[in-house]
Formats: structure tokens, sequence, C-alpha cells
């Protein structure tokens, strides 16, 4: 079977800095801690690659837009968690350094700086360029101080009629404390004066986060940030005083959840009460205007019990986040060209008649590659029948995210419905989506749904599928194994990978895993999944082991995923690169490891796809892994992090039909030859955009393949007329 050849690295131009630490002449020597680049940082340089494509000329308008919101909002979610922890680290006296060598103070001196920048870089993006091709485009961002007279005295019926009634100014004052501010949440720090005794008082005014971001005028062309609407009528919530001042704020908080699971007897319980501390964790960050007095600086500083480094000043609109508002206008020619998703061949009937997906799945597997291959006439599609199919007996999923209005979730409840034995394990602890999950689990155990929460001390991430159906010849097991979440939404966004079957081995497997999540077991034994916390890094390690032992020449790794941060795994592919193995790595966001060191790393590369897709799948192969001694290919929801590999349920399905894996070999040649949306990585941790000929653009290639079976499914069909 041929195999996959390594890329060389076309030329490449510098654009980001990377750390500071350098290899010298002689590389690293084992046991020193800057063979590893440091985890936080190497999330901002991922975030800094977000923030490239919204500076990119050849995306259209509103796309590069909706980068700048997702790197807002991405480095929000930063703040919130992993600054957070750093912090609590410093303030609770832990000297432990991390595997890098850095100390919790070291590394919250450097993200803060290295943050700046990025914010700083941000803001001139947005009022440099975004704001005024946009507007040269007919979309005008524009400013209170901006209107004339006719435009002001439209928005003065809008503010009295729909923004005035929600507003509660609140003042502070002897017999007023400071009021509590809400993670996120975008306020007016207002300095007012009373005429009469020339007394300054202080007040905060809240921008309700249930009005739109932007105040929309007539024209629908031009959109004015809610908070400077408010601001100009500042004399109708405090009338008779002079508004000496105001400011727009905001507060970040440690948003963090801390569960004693141990302790708990009811783990919903638990992290609803949870849910209701995190709006009142430590203040970690403080966004402030430029133009903000130090006396309203320092009293914010104060009250909110943040030091200078916690403080952002910005000279631009806070919150960037708020133009998805912007990107959601109705303008196809400031877009991206719209890319509907294909039904894969198997799962597409001819026209007239009715797809048994039963059948099509028992004929052989089915490899689906989202989102270019429809999620809702596959996965869901499934799902679907499966609930109304009399014949199915019981179904069994795991949630980790899934969307707001989830058509899975509403199978699963008509599927309880009509008698069938529905088993759902949610996660409770997704980050950020725990009241999502916890309101889907009330839903599904009101419909009689087995809800179980997973196992104590471990989130289950794993993306598994089971359904069990009464067929003439006995029972048959229909599985889904992938490396995304069950949701339609972000199905559509993100690029992931899955397999339909009816592998009676990969059914008995699914059938064992979901009997050890919903009950208790031991040394389970699997025959096509690698699992997590107990066979998947035994199982990855022996892998490379694998390919150290087949010698310089045979020896060959290629690995696909979002973050690659274990020690161990990455000194064993140090290892596998001195023994002659030549490694070949697709990290879209935080990789710990230095590629291309001499004496350490020299047959190393990596390299990131950043574009319109987020890059999700996890593939793993080796040259040497399979039983018969040739390429072995396994994918699924585990990244190479502690977290993943120790302490949460995670899967990898082995793939043993050779379609299937040459397709997923596909998938992995086009990831190492694309030169339009690659990333290199540097021996000195610097990212650097691959420069070529732009011959290669991975997620256009992925759909061009995806519409090319659909093709032959045509052909296909005319040629049996």
């Amino acid at each position: 079977m041929p195999q996959p050849q390594p890329v060389p690295s076309p030329p490449v131009e510098a654009r980001t800095t990377g750390e500071a630490a350098t290899p010298g002449p002689g590389g690293f020597a084992r046991d020193d801690p800057d063979r590893f680049l440091n985890r936080e940082l190497s999330w901002l340089d991922f975030n800094e690659r977000v923030l490239a494509l919204a500076d990119d000329s050849l995306i259209p308008l509103l796309e590069r837009a909706k980068f700048l919101a997702i790197f807002s909002q991405n480095l929000d979610e930063f703040f919130q968690v992993r600054v957070a922890g750093l912090l609590d680290q410093v303030a609770a006296g832990i000297r432990h350094r991390a595997f890098d060598g850095r100390s919790p103070t070291a590394q919250v001196r450097e993200l803060t700086a290295r943050a700046r920048v990025l914010v700083e870089r941000e803001e001139r993006l947005f009022l440099e360029h975004i704001v005024p091709d946009l507007a040269a485009s007919g979309v005008v961002l524009s400013s209170w101080e901006e209107l004339d007279d006719d435009d002001r005295s439209h928005m003065v019926g809008v503010f009295e009629n729909r923004i005035f009634p929600v507003l509660t100014p609140l003042a502070v004052d002897p017999g007023h404390p400071f009021p509590y501010i809400s993670d996120l949440s975008l306020n007016l720090a207002v300095t007012v004066r009373d005429p009469v005794t020339d007394d300054k008082r202080f007040a905060r005014v809240k921008v309700p986060p249930v009005l739109p971001r932007f105040v929309v005028m007539p024209d629908g062309e031009r959109f004015v940030p809610l908070e400077q609407v408010i601001a100009a009528h500042l004399d109708q919530l405090f009338p008779g005083m002079v508004v000496d001042e105001h400011v727009a704020f905001r507060v970040t908080r440690n948003a963090d959840l801390t569960l004693e699971e141990e302790e708990a007897d009811d783990l919903l319980a638990a992290v609803e009460m949870e849910l209701r501390r995190r709006r009142f964790g430590r203040s970690v960050r403080l966004e402030i205007d430029a133009h903000a007095t130090p006396q309203v600086r320092e009293l914010l500083m104060r009250e909110l019990d943040v030091d200078e480094h916690a403080v952002y000043e910005h000279v631009g609109p806070l919150d960037l986040g708020g133009l998805w508002a912007v990107h959601a206008l109705d303008r196809p020619d400031l877009h991206d060209e719209p890319s509907p998703p294909v039904t894969p061949i198997r799962l597409s009937a001819p026209d007239g008649e009715k797809l048994d997906i039963f059948a099509a799945i028992a004929e052989g597997d089915i490899l689906v590659h989202h989102p270019y291959d429809s999620f809702v006439t596959s996965v869901e599609e499934l799902v679907r029948r499966a609930s109304r199919d009399p014949k199915v007996l019981a179904i069994k999923i795991t949630l980790y995210r899934t969307s707001g209005d989830s058509p899975i979730v509403r199978s699963l409840v008509r599927a309880a419905e009509r008698g069938k034995q529905v088993a759902a394990l949610v996660e409770l602890k997704a980050r950020f989506d725990e009241a999502n999950n916890i309101e889907w689990a009330k839903v599904l155990e009101e419909a009689g749904v087995h809800v179980t929460y997973g196992l104590m001390g471990l989130k289950t991430h794993t993306k598994t599928l089971l359904v069990v159906r009464d067929e003439p010849e006995g029972i048959r097991r229909y599985c889904h194994v992938g490396t995304g979440n069950y949701n339609s939404k972000t199905a559509t966004l993100y690029e992931d990978l899955g397999v339909l079957s009816a592998d009676p081995d990969l059914g008995a497997d699914l059938t064992q895993l979901f009997n050890y999540l919903t009950g208790y077991g031991r040394n389970v034994r699997y025959r096509k999944l690698m699992v997590a916390p107990h066979s998947l890094r035994s199982g990855i390690v022996d892998l490379i082991r694998g390919e150290i032992d087949a010698g310089p020449g045979r020896g060959r790794i290629i690995m696909k995923m979002n973050s690659l941060v274990d020690p161990q795994m990455i000194d064993l592919l140090y290892e596998a690169s001195e023994a002659g193995v030549e490694i070949d790595l697709v990290i879209r966001g935080t990789c710990c490891l230095r590629p291309g060191v001499p004496g350490l790393s020299e047959r190393i590369r990596v390299r990131s796809i950043v574009g319109r897709y987020l890059e999700h799948s996890r593939i793993y192969w080796f040259a040497n892994g399979s039983d018969d001694g040739g390429p072995l290919v396994a994918f699924g929801s585990a990244d190479l992090m502690p977290r993943n590999l120790d302490r949460r349920v995670e899967a990898l399905t082995v793939v043993i039909d050779p379609g299937l894996e040459a397709q997923v070999r596909e998938v992995i040649d086009v990831n190492l030859a694309d030169d339009s949306l690659a990333w290199s990585l540097g021996p000195d941790g610097s990212w650097q955009p691959v420069k070529g000929d732009g011959l290669v653009h991975a997620q256009d290639r992925f759909r061009e393949l995806a519409l090319s079976r659909t093709r032959r499914l045509e052909v296909d069909d005319e040629d049996d007329i």
C-alpha cells in the first residue's frame, strides 16, 4: 500500500514573533525545559493566526469582521480560564513551574504583555482598515459625533421607546455601595455633578445585553454602538445633573468551574450552584476607554480589586465580539460564497426512492467529512430514522456540546416517548455549555430518557452513538464514532470526520463503552477502539515505539489534532525523530513541541491550517502500525494533552476498511500539501505563513472532493438508465 510522503515546507515569510528561547548550534539538551514551548503563549500564537485572517484583503469584508469577533471572544475565554487560573496560583503562593520552566508569575507577565500587543493590533486593524473598507462598501460603523441633526432626532425616538425603559442607573455613595459588575458586561462609568452644591457623584449604567450591540439607522447601512447612544442621552437618566464624564468599561472574571465531585450527592445540582457562583468570580481584566480620567480609572481598579497589569485601555469600541451583528447583514457580496454540504454517495437515494439508511450502512462503513458532507443527511438522519423505526430497540449517545435547538435531542425524546430504550450521557462540565447541557438533560429526563452525567472526576468527551436494531438475522448494532460534537450548528462551521458502521467488533466495543459509562467496570477491553483514560495513552506510545523499531527510512508518523501539549508524548516524538522517524504534525492550535532542532527534532515538521472552517478532526497515522506491518490510521475525539489522555473519556476508532483508509489518507495528504492556509512552526517558536504558489487550498480542495463524489453518483445513475 503506498504511503503518504513527507511534503517539504516551501519558503516562508516571517509573520509572528514567537518565544524568546532559540536553540543554539547544538540544539537543546533532552532535560532542558526550553525544549518545550509554553502552552499559553502558543495559544496566543494561534489567536494571532486568527487575527491574520481579519487582515487578509482576499477574504470578503464581513468575513474579516467575523474573524475580529472570533479573535475578541477567544481572548475573553483565554482570560476567563487560562489567565484566571495562573492568577489563582500566584495568589496562592504556588511556585511550581510549568514543564517549559516558567513560573506562574513569569507566565502572567509574558501573557499580559503579549496580549496587549495583540489587542493594539486588533484595534488598528479595526479602525484603520475594517471600518473604512466597510464604509466604502456601504456599511458604515458610525460614531454619535458623526450623525447629523436628522439622524440624532431619529435616535431620540429610538432611545425613548426602546432603550430608556430597559436602563437602570446605579449610583455609588454612602447609601449605595458599588454595584456588582457581571462577567463580560459592557458598562458606562458616569461622573455627574450637582449644579447647586457642586458635589460630584459616580454612577454605573449597564449596557443591556438583551438589546442589539449596534443601533441600526433607518437606511439600514449605518450602525452606531449602543453605548454611544446611551451616553448621548445620560441627561435623561440623571435629570437636573451635569454629566462631567462618561467612559465605557468591561470586566472579565474567573469563569472556570471548581467542583468537588466526590462531595457532591447530585452532580447536576452541584454544577448549577457553580454556575451561580461563576457570576461572582474574581476580576482578572479591566477593559476601559483610553479617555478615562485617572480618578475614574483608579476608582474602578479599587472597587474591582485589580492591579495595573490587569487594565487594558482601548481607543476603539470595547467588545468587538459584537461584530457578529454586523456579520449577519444580508450582503452576499461581502460574504463568502455559499457552500452547501452534499450528501455522501452511499446515503443518496435515487429520485423517487426512499433511502434505507440502515441497509446503506450495513453494506459497509461510510466516512463523512463535515462540513463538506452533510451532518443533517448522515448523522442526524440516522438518529431520526432510529427514533421512528419500530425495529430499533435502543439508542445510546454521548452529548458534550449540542445546539440550542437540537434535532438530535428532539429525536431522542421522540424515541423515548415511543418506548425505546434511550440512554444519553450528558457532560454537564463542558465549559461554557454547562447551562445549555443542564436544560437538555432535564428535557431528556422528563421524556423518559436514561440520563447520566459521566464518571466522577472525568469529563466524557468522546463522540459516540450506538443504535441497536432487531433484524431477521438477529440483533445488529449501528455505530457512529467521530471527532466532532452532535451539534448541527457547529457541524456547518467545524471540520470533522466521522464513520457510520455496522461492524460487529465496533458495535461490541461501543456496547462495552456505554456500559462502562453508565454503570461500573474495570479492565474493559476493546477491539477497534482506543479509549482514555485506560488504553489510549499506552496505545499511542506503543504505536510511536513501533515506528522507532521500524528504523530509519521505514518509520513514519503523521498526526493531525487541535493541540499537542503532553510532555511525555512530545519527548517520545523527539526520541522518534532522533531514531530516524520522519514526522509531520498538523496542529491547529497549541503546540508545545519545537520542530527542526538539530539533535532533537530535526525530522519533525509542524504546520497549522487556519481558514474559513475550524479545523477540528484528530487523525493519527503510523506507517507500520497494523498487525500485518502495514499502515494504521485512527481518528476520534482526543488531542495529545494530559487532560485528554488522563482526565477525560476519549475514543479513537481504528480504520480497517481500505476504502475509508484511503479517504482519510487523502485528508492527510491535502493538509500536508496546502500552501494557501498553512502556517509553519520554526525551531525558535515562531509561526510563519507558508509561502507558495497557492496551488493547494485545503478547504477548497475538500469541497471539490465532496462534489466530485456526488458527480460520480450522478454518472452512475445515468449509466443505470
